[in-house]
């Protein structure tokens, strides 16, 4: 368990402007559905695949992401997950856990109650529609990933993955991404996610720095041209994360 666990009301991230306000019943009903503050290292498993009834969680601090496996190993990761991020819905359509969450740095998580959609549902219809809306967040970066996997050549899939990742990272810095985004991925990650090889999502990292489209160093993505990467991406948008709820 973390030694640092705030209660709901005094949360540093409801204090951030990407995320909606809720009222103080609102609040004290998520603080009474919460168990506790738990903390992973880099590259630990939150939930495994198959696990059963695993908890809910709201990423606290620090990036995961989802995965599914086939049976020789082989991985596709479905979306990464940053801080407000809601994890866990997707069970409830199963007697199992459909995919598992691994830490990609050092996280902490809320854990909450496994009965606690149910809950916010019935006692606050409110949050249950900021579950509703969260799930539906999500299932759109599922289909942006789709969409590239698809459709997108491997120069296109990487852009989209960088501009994507640094506009969600950098809504949550005080800089606004200046001195560039935590960026935890390595190049196994990367092509894991965007369903390249290793040696092709290496090769078309290395092409995009040569054309001055962005830089990593120092676990930091800097978007030296993000112009260029935008176009090269063909993202909708401007790929800035709307204003969300919290739970």
């Amino acid at each position: 368990m973390a030694a640092y666990d705030p209660p709901c009301q005094a949360c540093p991230l409801r204090a951030h402007p990407l995320f909606t306000p809720h009222d103080a019943a609102e609040v004290a009903l998520i603080q009474s559905l919460k168990r506790r503050l738990v903390s992973f290292a880099a590259g630990e498993t939150v939930i495994a695949e198959g696990q059963p009834d695993p908890p809910l969680y709201t990423l606290f601090s620090g990036w995961a992401f989802r995965y599914k496996t086939l049976r020789d190993g082989r991985r596709q990761i479905l979306n990464f997950l940053l801080p407000g991020d809601f994890i866990g819905m997707q069970q409830k359509m199963s007697d199992v856990h459909l995919h598992g969450v691994e830490t990609l740095s050092a996280a902490t998580l809320c854990e909450f109650r496994r009965d606690a959609i149910w809950e916010l549902h019935q006692r606050a219809p409110g949050l249950g529609f900021a579950v509703t809306w969260l799930t539906a967040h999500e299932e759109g970066l599922v289909d942006d990933n789709l969409l590239s996997v698809g459709r997108r050549s491997a120069a296109e899939r990487v852009a989209a993955l960088l501009i994507l990742l640094f506009k969600r990272a950098a809504v949550l810095l005080a800089d606004r991404g200046a001195a560039g985004v935590p960026f935890p991925l390595t190049q196994q990650h990367v092509a894991d996610a965007l369903g390249l090889s290793l040696v092709h999502t290496h090769r078309t990292l290395r092409r995009l720095d040569r054309l001055g489209l962005h830089r990593i160093d120092a676990g930091r993505l800097h978007l030296v041209n993000p112009r260029a990467l935008e176009r090269l991406a063909d993202v909708y948008g401007d790929g800035m994360p709307p204003p969300r709820p919290l739970i």
